[in-house]
């Protein structure tokens, strides 16, 4: 499935859907939220954070003084918009908007689609009526997909390799990494390109949580890997997901069917599974999967989805809590901390790997010693395997074979070697590509040209939505206004969320 970005949308009114529209407004106003539909009250829904943050034990540590502040958590996803619980000045730093939508100054850092603002809020939502796991972490926020999650595994590539650089730049601490992304690569992760930039990350002190992936038992067939790529990386914190049955208590929780189900006996399981089903999550009035998935409405301010990408965002929150109580702490002690104190819920070893969070029991244990010694990645793979069945096309053409998202070729090996030394990027420059000014004029995989500004080296420095507002954005109905872009995306199935309800 591949939709053109021409689609008609719609308007929520009065938290209803009515009629499609070719052009609307992302206005603020539409945030209020609507006496047609019946209050929301989050203290009897027990899949509302502020619900999952007392029975993962959330709550404890900020009774104890740790609420993420002073850790910054990286979002590679589809952006984050300043919604309420994410408004507040220097909630939101903007790294490189590294997505197809960056040439678009309406569209450039905004979520269009949903996800990354979803995310986004459970890790570190903070307003009156919304908190996220680590409510006072900061986000950093490097959008790589579209608004029909259209995004190619070398912008990732890209994002990962950024957040490395400049993890420490101009005041930032970024600490963890969000990834609730996943491809289905066709190659093992010893070798996966994308798998090695996770796994770089995770040497450079930084936590990555990847989310498992969405495919269930299928995790059993075909010889696939049981996990997304870069989730079936055995450095990293892979996240499987979990239901509540709706009580606070842990015993009854299980495993949904969507959450990965490895054979026994697998190279790769989940590390460990958190709460993942039908959970709150903040809303984008008017982005691509608000006007599409009408029954995760909430009301005005929020929304519901299921799957492991919200697994691994509450994840990415209890590691920001960790990681104020114990800022030197490795990434591997971090995993460690998190798997040693999960609780062993009645499912299968393969499907909930060490157990559901659970970080009541985490704040008692003190920090534990651990090193990983799992075999290294080499990066030598293909690009291409990375990719899996995941493409980006372009009035049909296909992006594909050892090249990036500017066309350019893409050797692995080289690659590799400047993301082990610090040099993939050089300023604004990725892979002899310059992501800055006029720089995605030229050829595409396509023979198509990009026109328009992009980032440049030094805008992201200290900025924020504090003070700035959706007034006067407009979707068109042509996203690419002024460019030759004209081509579909691709349908965004590695946003690791198995439904919107």
């Amino acid at each position: 499935m591949t939709p053109t970005f021409g689609w008609s949308l719609e308007l929520v009114r009065s938290g209803r859907i009515a009629a499609p529209l070719s052009a609307l407004l992302l206005v603020s106003a539409l945030m209020v939220p609507s006496a047609a539909l019946a209050a929301y009250d989050p203290a009897s829904d027990m899949n509302s954070m502020y619900n999952t943050t007392s029975y993962t034990g959330a709550r404890a540590w900020w009774a104890a003084g740790y609420t993420g502040a002073g850790i910054d958590v990286a979002v590679i996803d589809t952006g984050v918009s300043p919604v309420e619980g994410l408004a507040t000045p220097g909630k939101i730093i903007n790294g490189p908007d590294l997505s197809l939508e960056s040439q678009n100054l309406a569209f450039r850092y905004l979520d269009t689609n949903g996800h990354g603002t979803f995310m986004a809020g459970l890790i570190a939502g903070n307003s009156a009526d919304y908190k996220g796991m680590a409510p006072d972490a900061r986000i950093v926020s490097l959008k790589v997909g579209v608004a029909d999650g259209g995004v190619d595994v070398s912008q990732v590539i890209a994002a990962i390799n950024w957040v490395i650089q400049h993890k420490d730049d101009n005041g930032l601490n970024i600490r963890v990494i969000n990834l609730s992304y996943g491809t289905n690569s066709t190659q093992a992760a010893e070798i996966d390109p994308l798998s090695y930039a996770a796994e770089q990350a995770w040497k450079q002190g930084i936590v990555v949580v990847a989310a498992g992936g969405n495919n269930g038992f299928q995790s059993h067939m075909n010889n696939a890997p049981a996990l997304s790529n870069p989730a079936f990386d055995r450095y990293l914190l892979a996240v499987g997901s979990t239901d509540s049955m709706g009580t606070s208590i842990l015993s009854d929780d299980t495993i949904p069917a969507f959450s990965p189900w490895p054979k026994r006996g697998a190279t790769r399981y989940v590390d460990l599974v958190a709460p993942g089903a039908h959970i709150q999550g903040l809303r984008v009035p008017n982005s691509e999967i608000d006007a599409n998935h009408p029954e995760g409405v909430i009301d005005g301010y929020y929304f519901r989805g299921s799957g492991t990408s919200q697994s691994a965002a509450i994840v990415s929150g209890a590691a920001a809590l960790l990681l104020q109580r114990y800022p030197n702490a490795t990434p591997d002690q971090v995993k460690k901390l998190l798997t040693s104190s999960a609780y062993v819920i009645n499912a299968k070893s393969q499907a909930r790997g060490a157990g559901e969070l659970q970080l009541a029991t985490a704040l008692d244990l003190g920090l534990p010693a651990s090193t990983q010694t799992w075999p290294s990645s080499t990066g030598a793979g293909t690009l291409d395997g990375a990719r899996g069945s995941d493409r980006l096309t372009d009035d049909g053409v296909v992006l594909s074979g050892e090249i990036d998202i500017f066309g350019h070729a893409y050797d692995s090996a080289a690659m590799a070697t400047a993301m082990a030394d610090g040099s993939s990027w050089s300023g604004g420059t990725w892979n002899g590509s310059s992501w800055s000014g006029n720089s995605w004029s030229g050829s595409s995989w396509s023979g198509n040209s990009w026109s328009g500004s992009s980032w440049s080296g030094s805008s992201w420095s200290g900025n924020s939505w504090s003070g700035n507002s959706w007034s006067g954005s407009s979707w068109s109905g042509n996203s690419w206004s002024g460019s030759s872009w004209s081509g579909n995306s691709w349908s965004g199935a590695s946003w690791a969320t198995a439904s919107w309800d």
